[in-house]
């Protein structure tokens, strides 16, 4: 299958990288879905309840001590996935990276065309004035984080309850629609409108890396379920 997957890239020039949780697990940031994922341990309230808009806005300190604690990881590198992506856009082979993940570690790595769909929590901004911050104004503050100006500080991510971003949206869309080779990387397909976006894609290749079955696999022209890092890093070379 790894030759068969160095050969769908070696001939390809229009490639578009589809990637969820999984890609990021190797850089040691937990998933959500997985036996030993964040949806499976016990708080106070249900992680997806905490992660919601309406919990931010009438339980801000509690869903502060929840997202500093679980969704922050200021430590994490990438790894072979994300350098292999990236030397994969240097080569002028992959157009795009479409992600779910928050983590900023597909631009670290070098990724310059990535749409991230869910937002990152490197951005964060004042819902009163606007004014952007980094993501020291949460790590740095003990509380609920507050501007300048007094307004409470929001991070830059898509919470249940709310919609994507129209431009980040539009821009996936057209990477899909226009990609000849789709890999699909580290995600279960089960969140949504984000899995759906994979039925815009009319290229000739799907390529599958995910550790568990998904409802997608009888499409893929090439699964794979070793781990993904070791999977482009051999197969790219990084």
């Amino acid at each position: 299958m790894y030759e068969d997957l160095k050969k769908v890239i070696e001939e390809s020039d229009n490639i578009v990288f589809f990637g969820g949780a999984g890609v990021s697990t190797e850089s040691g940031i937990p998933d959500f879905r997985s036996v030993d994922g964040l949806y499976n341990q016990k708080y106070k309230f249900p992680p997806e309840t905490i992660l919601s808009h309406s919990f931010f806005m009438t339980k801000t300190r509690d869903f502060y001590d929840f997202y500093r604690d679980k969704m922050i990881c200021t430590s994490a590198k990438p790894n072979k996935a994300h350098l292999a992506l990236a030397e994969l856009e240097k080569q002028g082979k992959l157009r795009a990276v479409v992600t779910q993940n928050i983590d900023g570690l597909h631009q670290m790595a070098g990724s310059k065309t990535v749409y991230e769909l869910h937002g990152s929590v490197l951005r964060n901004y004042c819902m009163k004035c606007r004014k952007f911050y980094g993501i020291e104004a949460i790590t740095e503050s003990r509380d609920i984080p507050k501007c300048t100006c007094g307004g409470t500080i929001k991070p830059d991510v898509v919470l249940y309850e709310e919609g994507l971003d129209d431009d980040v949206v539009s821009g996936a869309l057209r990477a899909i629609a226009s990609a000849d080779v789709i890999i699909i990387g580290g995600t279960s397909l089960n969140v949504y409108p984000a899995a759906g976006f994979l039925n815009y894609f009319r290229g000739s290749k799907i390529v599958l890396l995910n550790k568990s079955e998904t409802g997608f696999d009888s499409k893929a022209d090439i699964v794979i379920r070793d781990p993904i890092g070791k999977v482009l890093g051999e197969c790219v070379g990084v």
